[in-house]
């Protein structure tokens, strides 16, 4: 009998995947007192990482957030390689943040469950793509589900966790348990859906907002003004798309089309033209807002 996930049995972690959301996640976890490692097959991309875990985990020291001390300790149990495979024997968790293509994610899944210990729980990060796809690339369905965070995820508190249908109450019980020791609110999300419970939300949002600018009842600026002081929101769905990246939104509406093949699910024309053109908000300097142009 295969032992079962438990909460107490968890001390390394190994996140897959070293973009914005990889990052981050690492740094949660090192932040909580577990050994964590980060891989990547791009090395100039894990040295891009550990700079920008050091930039915010040293941010977070300069507010008061947290203590120096605590900064410092959280990076020395934080390594980096190219070697998922290797580091995924000696892992008790492990988080998949990779790119949105089924494929690679199914090949990933495969090579890890052939690495890692028989309790190790494999958790995806996908906001789209459910487990339920991946299970069966594994030979421990019931030890995998989505643990999906959101951005940026040292700051949001939501923790999505999705069962497919063979998930075990302990991967359930475990992985709601690790969010909860990161500081975070988990939400356990019983039935798969595309898009969990919070994206739909936003897509609803999204969706509406994007419809007005294009008939041209509100520029997208306004929009995000009536979405701050009307709805009390932090920021317009613009903005969001923006922070988030253009690339992700739309990239999600794909892998979500991919899945119902309604074409209701298609991106927005308007996320498909700005995807084509390169601009992906923040981090190309342009998407909705120009961001090249601010001071």
């Amino acid at each position: 009998m295969k032992p079962q996930p438990n909460i107490d049995a968890i001390r390394r972690i190994l996140v897959v995947g070293s973009g914005a959301m990889g990052t981050q996640i690492g740094a949660l976890f090192a932040l909580a007192g577990y050994d964590v490692t980060t891989s990547d097959l791009d090395a100039s991309a894990l040295d891009r990482s550990r700079e920008e875990v050091r930039r915010r985990l040293g941010r977070l020291a300069e507010k008061g957030r947290r203590s120096s001390e605590e900064v410092e300790s959280a990076l020395a149990r934080m390594s980096y390689t190219t070697d998922s495979f290797a580091a995924a024997c000696e892992a008790d968790f492990i988080l998949e943040a990779a790119v949105e293509r089924i494929d690679i994610k199914r090949k990933l899944f495969a090579d890890l469950d052939a690495a890692a210990p028989d309790h190790a729980i494999l958790a995806t990060n996908s906001s789209t793509i459910p487990s339920s796809v991946l299970m069966d690339a594994t030979t421990r369905p019931d030890r995998v589900c989505n643990m999906h965070f959101f951005n940026p995820a040292l700051v949001m508190a939501c923790v999505e966790v999705v069962r497919n249908p063979e998930t075990s109450d302990a991967t359930v019980d475990t992985t709601v348990a690790l969010a909860e020791k990161l500081g975070k609110q988990p939400v356990r999300i019983n039935r798969e859906i595309p898009g969990f419970v919070a994206n739909r939300l936003l897509r609803a949002l999204r969706a509406e907002a994007l419809e007005l600018e294009a008939a041209g009842i509100a520029s997208f600026e306004d929009i995000d003004v009536a979405a701050r002081t009307a709805l009390g929101h932090p920021m317009g769905p613009f903005e969001l798309m923006d922070l988030v990246g253009i690339d992700v939104a739309y990239l999600v509406r794909a892998a979500e089309h991919e899945q119902t093949g309604n074409p209701a699910d298609l991106p927005h024309p308007s996320l498909k033209k700005m995807y084509e053109q390169g601009h992906y908000g923040r981090k190309t300097g342009r998407g909705w807002y120009d961001y090249e142009a601010q001071p």
